[in-house]
């Protein structure tokens, strides 16, 4: 696949007149979020995986002085070039992708970061559109890739999450956390990576059990989310938000996380129960999905990957019913994956509406699971019977660098 791979961004590249012969290609993954969705900007514990649905970046060095990237997923917009230091304004490229390099050089550049050197790039990426990270993966490669071109050595890994996470709020003006930026660039192969923000560290943790036991599957609804800044993560945030204020004016607390105990929980409920009642729900949802971290922490590490799926669809109930997020698309796939022998648990996946959901299965369950959402959710949602797609997917590093292989029959 790789080579397949490496010879389509070639091929983009002689198309469109750039140079990348002899350059480097990264790899960044997405990922899959076993706890807390919507944990991150609300100050809790995040526990998933990097997936092997990714990003391709081909990028060389260029003497020009100016960026210069050709995207294969929308040809129709041709080459976005722009010099270094002459990034548009925040909100004058709309809904473009080129959005995501001209926010990249326009934060690197005010974080303080020398840019002198550009390149020509060609990327290719088979993520779903919402749901598993494609605009964090993309941001990561990019800022990344004008590091390598200048010789910019950042070692602190949470630095460069925090200058993805800048990318998407301060430029995009997508009011994201930071769980998909930690769970792609810190993911290992074969681990789960748990991030602590009381203490901000991260581990990965092996999984217990026969890896090949189980499968991670994408359910794709074929719909395309806008951004989050146009979704009800929106409105969700700034809930949770207001909330927090509510909270921490009467109890103190810093964060929702710190709604830790039922008595606490209870405490609180009935508080914003007379303030803000539209929020119980949401509170509730974050409380409960706390209380089974610790639990799908430790099926993980003992190699439980039933219990590990368990609390994923407890998780996904208390999204669709308390936290209010998902979307019929989403809550089609779920249905279906429910009704499947081996599926232990699903749920709609990121920042909700539109975009993927998710499954952990039995790998013996996955020919069933496919066939049944081929045969049964055209049925539901004809207008996506031609856009809807099943991947199994594997755990994978977030962040990998390689040369550009030479296309077959090239020196």
């Amino acid at each position: 696949m790789e080579q397949d791979i490496h010879s389509k961004l070639s091929a983009a590249a002689d198309k469109c007149g750039l140079d990348i012969a002899g350059g480097q290609v990264r790899r960044s993954s997405s990922r899959f979020c076993f706890g807390v969705e919507h944990g991150d900007y609300n100050g809790m514990e995040l526990f998933g995986v990097g997936t092997d649905r990714f990003i391709w970046l081909a990028f060389k060095p260029n003497s020009s002085g100016r960026v210069r990237i050709f995207s294969e997923n929308f040809p129709e917009d041709g080459i976005v070039d722009f010099a270094l230091g002459a990034a548009a304004e925040p909100g004058t490229l709309q809904d473009s992708w080129a959005r995501f390099p001209h926010g990249v050089e326009s934060i690197l550049r005010r974080e303080g970061y020398a840019l002198a050197t550009g390149f020509d790039a060609v990327l290719y990426g088979n993520i779903p559109g919402g749901g598993m990270s494609r605009s964090a993966s993309l941001a990561l490669n990019l800022i990344l890739t004008f590091f390598e071109v200048n010789g910019t050595v950042v070692e602190d890994g949470m630095r460069i999450v925090d200058l993805a996470q800048m990318v998407e709020t301060d430029y995009i003006g997508s009011p994201c956390g930071k769980l998909d930026q930690i769970m792609i660039y810190f993911a290992k192969a074969g681990m789960g990576t748990y991030f602590n923000p009381n203490k901000g560290t991260i581990d990965h943790i092996p999984f217990g059990g026969n890896a090949d036991d189980f499968r991670i599957v994408s359910l794709d609804t074929g719909t395309k989310r806008p951004g989050l800044e146009k979704s009800t993560y929106k409105i969700r945030r700034d809930e949770c938000d207001q909330m927090k204020a509510l909270l921490n004016e009467k109890f103190g607390y810093a964060s929702l996380a710190e709604v830790s105990t039922s008595e606490k929980f209870a405490e609180a409920a009935a508080y914003i129960q007379e303030v803000a009642p539209a929020s119980v729900g949401r509170l509730k949802y974050l409380y409960e999905a706390q209380t089974r971290f610790a639990d799908t922490l430790e099926a993980w590490r003992s190699g439980d990957i039933a219990k590990v799926g368990k609390n994923f669809r407890a998780d996904g109930i208390g999204l669709r019913d308390d936290y209010v997020i998902s979307g019929p698309e989403l809550e089609t796939m779920c249905d279906i994956a429910r009704s499947v022998p081996g599926v232990l648990g699903e749920r709609m996946l990121g920042g909700g509406d539109k975009g993927a959901s998710g499954a952990l299965i039995q790998a013996d369950a996955f020919d069933d699971l496919k066939s049944t959402v081929e045969s049964t959710y055209p049925l539901c949602h004809p207008a996506f019977s031609n856009e809807f797609a099943i991947h199994s997917c594997r755990t994978v590093d977030g962040i990998t660098s390689a040369p550009l292989l030479a296309q077959p029959g090239k020196q």
